[in-house]
């Protein structure tokens, strides 16, 4: 029985990840750590679900972090955010604690629990301005041509984002064949899965969209535009800033961006499964659960809760 140095919580948005992450780490006495890729800049809160009341259990508050590390309107790396994530592991790790890495976002999760060096590889804005103009399939066909054997193991070609990102990875590889990639430490952790079955995620997160519409999503981004973040980069934060920043510049009525944007979200759920999926394919042994129980009988059985 390996090791297990961490605990790791995925699944679907809308799925519960962190209700069982705070119940987990209410009973371990441990801390959350957060993998979410927009979760990290202050001031998007309603429209990524921050949701921070949920971090607390019987009124007692549960240490969480890498949430509001970044301002709004800068941009935020994936290398930033494994090394941001390297040091609150440490921290917690030495507490004596289990640190519960809890999220959706597949690359990132996929990238901490693998400790990918290629993250530190730098952009190319000219070969990405180039490959900008190329379809998906195009990008793939470029990708399979090259040779890089190390990195086609592990590169995602899943959107057209991503992609480009391998491209410029692997030709940077090519004109550095001499470049030393930090070797990598991954984590050992046991990790839960969360995939309520399709209806029932399309009820959620239909019934959490609308939720947020009266909570202030539609005047969160505003306040953002209306605070000097440019339309550019509220779309590229994706879904709900994508959105209702088109509304607000008039190109949707509001009857269109709810049902846009609720297909939108269901396509990236989809996105993310397929994302575990191969991360499974490439050997993360998650453990599928439908309740917490579940999640308490497999730690007793790794000796994590007694």
């Amino acid at each position: 029985m390996k090791q297990i140095d961490s605990i790791v919580i995925l699944g679907p948005t809308a799925s519960g990840k962190t209700k069982l992450a705070v119940q987990l780490a209410a009973k371990l006495n441990s801390e959350i750590l957060s993998i979410d890729s927009r979760m990290v800049y202050k001031q998007l809160d309603i429209g990524t679900g921050k949701d921070l009341d949920e971090y607390i259990h019987e009124n007692k508050a549960i240490p969480y972090h890498l949430i509001d590390v970044c301002e709004p309107q800068n941009n935020y790396h994936i290398y930033q955010f494994q090394q941001a994530f390297k040091m609150a592991f440490d921290v917690v790790r030495s507490k004596n604690k289990t640190p519960i890495l809890c999220g959706g976002s597949g690359m990132y999760l996929d990238a901490v629990i693998n400790d990918y060096a290629y993250t530190s590889i730098p952009g190319n804005k000219l070969l990405q301005e180039k490959l900008e103009a190329l379809e998906l399939t195009q990008l793939q066909e470029k990708f399979h041509q090259l040779d890089v054997h190390s990195f086609m193991e592990i590169a995602d070609l899943g959107s057209k984002k991503r992609a480009i990102r391998a491209l410029i990875i692997a030709n940077f590889l090519l004109e550095n064949p001499s470049y030393e990639l930090v070797k990598p430490k991954p984590l050992q952790p046991i990790t839960f899965g969360l995939n309520p079955p399709t209806q029932e995620r399309r009820n959620n997160i239909t019934k959490r969209l609308n939720q947020r519409i009266q909570n202030g999503l539609i005047e969160e981004v505003e306040n953002l535009l209306n605070t000097g973040i440019s339309v550019e980069k509220m779309i590229s934060l994706g879904l709900e800033y994508k959105f209702v920043t088109r509304y607000l510049l008039g190109e949707l009525n509001k009857e269109n961006m709810v049902e846009l944007l609720g297909i939108a979200i269901q396509q990236f759920a989809k996105r993310q499964m397929t994302y575990f999926r191969k991360m499974e394919k490439s050997g993360l042994d998650i453990h599928w659960i439908k309740s917490e129980d579940e999640a308490i009988d497999l730690l007793q059985k790794h000796h994590i809760l007694i």
